[in-house]
């Protein structure tokens, strides 16, 4: 880690030369944590970039790691040095003021999907870079990227284990990164949304040996709270109710919140009816024993896939001249819930309202919902008529005949079976894994939002289907529909996969996961082959398996591939985005929004649209708004950072407290992740991971670019690629 005294000295020289944006004191900055500091607030008190000289910003250096995939990651920056994930799941560690490689671990695993963020740990005499990746969480020497072999079984610990059943059936990767407090690391992880899926357990290791500390039961044992808002020993059946979005901590009072999502299946409860405690909730745990302090469910018996998709940010604000500590929890249903960080109790009114039944058969919708009105909801709740798109006649003609065969009666409507049903903000919200910034002291919160209609409905698992039918019905139409058309870009559509992938290639991904698809580990190792052979022949089922003619030390397999997981009466039939005929959404803009509120009387300081269709904006249709993923930082200096936009591939920069544009820069692929702050050497810099994985039909690639001001005197060159 950088001294003190270097960092002093540095300034110090930029002081002297009194020149450009040496003349300006720089306060040294890290960014030693996935959201900025372990309140989760995104704020850096850097201000040698502000609003008079943003416009300077020129990229100074680019460090493309090459591999396929989606690059989502927030790097952590320690003294002189970035630490971050490829597309390929390594990590490495780059020169911080010039991109230049210094060091990378490649773990061997098979890994994909999301990996968001790193966590470091130091007493200042030891320093340890935890990365998680797949199913395990490495210990890594930060000066080398070699695993310590101390920790774990030689340098990892496989988080499959300690939750139940078999571990090698288990599918869970830590998206987002563990949470350090003390000499723990704190750990969530995202995992399959069909069963079988492990329990949703939140624990802590010791990051000197790697030993379980403790485990918080999120679907809870006998004679635990919230036992009795589940059926009776759904512990040992029921699956999810997991943290995966990552967590906040109030490190003086040593409590740690995390936000959990719905338990299995996203869509269809049965075999869960209640309120299932504690599914989509936020919980406040004492980080050091795991106990439960308070918890908040925002949704009831979740059956629409509302998980708390952002991770909670900590804010102290101001009412009647008294300061109120607070945690702000945004949600994918477009609410922001503001609860005391202490107790738990809400700050704004929460209205348990009423809400529509299910008619589908053995289900049992909540009866009430929580409501929030203030703040008012950042995303738009009901779509009616009059907000379908306008874009073309054609295209609000198709909009309209789409429209009449959907049910559409706002939140908290459950699904029919055998139509479609709107379900908006959409199943990627409302606020998404990115998260919200805010001024801890000011009390205003920063957050992006997507706002598009989708549609989803039920269909009665078929009677009659072969094994490989109600296989794929099982594991894979919940993304990619009974009919396999999928929703593209975000689920690719199956039909004719025969023609673009072998058996062997196909049988891979569903055993290893690609992308956004987790591994199916629960699915019976013989199945993998004949589900790949069902998917190439667009969905014609092959004889059953002869189980007499198979080797004999395959028969007991081969009798039983198809008995894996739980039966489910009634199976979602895929993620529907409400789209025209030419691929945009089919309700008017705004499609995307970013949000200034000020969380001290619930009030809106500015709300605009953020993104833009490039070929839209060339026809005069400009400032729709589109989808984002990732999320803002702000500085003291009164920016706000973003990328987010998957289309038109820019970071923003705007001004925190009117909402102004104040300088946008393409970059190399679309800015899926949200951007961190730092100094080296008293300049500072803006760097952003980008890749193209959420837009198929874009160039495809990965890269972290970094920005900062152009006159610095101690400015080095970029390197080479």
């Amino acid at each position: 880690m950088r001294s003190r005294s270097t960092a002093v000295l540095g300034a110090a020289l930029l002081l002297a030369m009194g020149t450009g944006v040496g003349s300006r004191r720089v306060a040294a900055a890290d960014w030693p944590v996935y959201g900025g500091d372990k309140a989760g607030t995104r704020y850096s008190p850097l201000v040698q970039i502000d609003r008079n000289n943003v416009v300077q910003l020129q990229e100074i250096w680019r460090y493309e790691g090459g591999g396929t995939g989606e690059t989502e990651t927030t790097p952590l920056i320690i003294g002189r040095t970035l630490y971050a994930f490829t597309a390929s799941m390594n990590v490495v560690a780059l020169d911080a003021a010039t991109g230049r490689l210094l060091w990378k671990f490649d773990s061997g695993l098979r890994a994909s999907g999301a990996h968001r963020g790193l966590s470091w740990w130091s007493n200042g005499r030891e320093s340890r870079l935890f990365a998680g990746i797949m199913n395990v969480l490495y210990a890594l020497d930060p000066a080398t990227g070699k695993p310590i072999a101390s920790f774990g079984d030689e340098g990892g610990v496989d988080l499959r284990q300690d939750l139940g059943g078999d571990p090698a059936n288990h599918f869970l990767s830590m998206s987002s990164p563990g949470l350090v407090y003390g000499d723990l690391i704190i750990v969530g992880f995202r995992t399959v949304e069909v069963s079988p899926a492990p329990a949703g357990d939140i624990r802590a290791y010791d990051v000197h040996t790697g030993a379980l500390r403790w485990s918080f039961h999120t679907i809870p044992h006998p004679g635990q709270p919230g036992y009795g808002t589940w059926p009776k020993d759904a512990w040992s059946t029921a699956g999810a109710a997991n943290c995966w979005a990552g967590f906040a901590l109030d490190e003086r009072r040593g409590i740690v919140y995390a936000p959990t999502g719905s338990a299995v299946s996203d869509f269809y409860g049965d075999d869960r009816i209640g309120d299932d405690l504690y599914a989509n909730a936020l919980i406040a745990l004492d980080a050091a024993t795991g106990r439960r302090l308070w918890s908040f469910q925002g949704v009831h018996h979740d059956i629409w896939d509302r998980d708390f998709a952002s991770p909670p940010v900590l804010v102290t604000l101001h009412r009647g001249g008294k300061t109120i500590d607070a945690v702000a929890q945004p949600s994918k249903q477009g609410f922001l819930f503001v609860l005391d960080r202490v107790t738990g109790k809400p700050l704004f009114p929460i209205e348990e309202r009423r809400v529509l039944q299910s008619d589908v058969p053995g289900e049992r919708a909540a009866r009430t919902q929580p409501f929030v009105s203030v703040p008012a909801p950042f995303a738009r709740q009901r779509l009616t008529e009059d907000m379908l798109t306008q874009r073309t006649p054609e295209a609000h003609a198709y909009a309209l005949g789409q429209f009449k065969t959907m049910h559409s009666e706002g939140l908290f409507q459950p699904l029919h079976v055998g139509s479609p049903t709107v379900v908006f903000p959409g199943f990627d919200g409302g606020a998404e894994w990115g998260g919200a910034a805010v001024d801890p002291k000011a009390g205003i919160l920063y957050l992006n939002a997507n706002d598009v209609a989708w549609s989803g409905s039920l269909i009665a698992s078929g009677e009659g289907d072969g094994t490989l039918a109600a296989m794929y019905r099982s594991h894979c139409s919940t993304c990619h529909g009974p009919e396999r058309r999928g929703s593209p870009p975000a689920f690719p559509s199956l039909v004719d996969i025969g023609k673009r992938m072998s058996t062997a290639d196909i049988a891979d991904v569903i055993r290893t996961g690609r992308g956004r698809m987790p591994a199916f580990p629960g699915i019976h190792p013989y199945a993998y082959a004949p589900l790949a052979e069902y998917l190439r022949s667009n969905g014609v089922e092959p004889p059953p398996p002869d189980v007499a003619a198979a080797p004999a030390s395959r028969r007991d397999m081969t009798a039983s591939f198809f008995s894996n997981g739980k039966s489910v009466r009634y199976r979602f039939t895929g993620y529907d985005k409400f789209l025209d005929p030419e691929g945009y959404p089919a309700i008017v803009p705004p499609w995307g929004t970013l949000n200034a509120i000020d969380l001290n009387t619930g009030n809106y300081l500015w709300k605009i649209p953020l993104g833009n269709y490039p070929e839209l904006a060339a026809r005069g249709m400009a400032d729709t708004g589109s989808e984002n993923y990732g999320g803002p930082v702000i500085t003291a200096s009164g920016l706000l950072f973003i990328g987010a936009t998957i289309f038109d591939h820019k970071l923003r920069a705007y001004d925190r407290d009117t909402g102004k544009l104040l300088w946008e820069h393409v970059l190399p692929y679309a800015g899926t992740a949200t951007p961190a702050i730092y100094t080296v050497d008293g300049r500072e810099y803006v760097v952003i991971a980008t890749s193209n994985a959420r837009n198929p039909k874009a160039p495809q690639g990965n890269a972290y670019v970094a920005f900062a001001l152009p006159d610095n005197p101690l400015q080095l060159k970029a390197p080479s690629q």
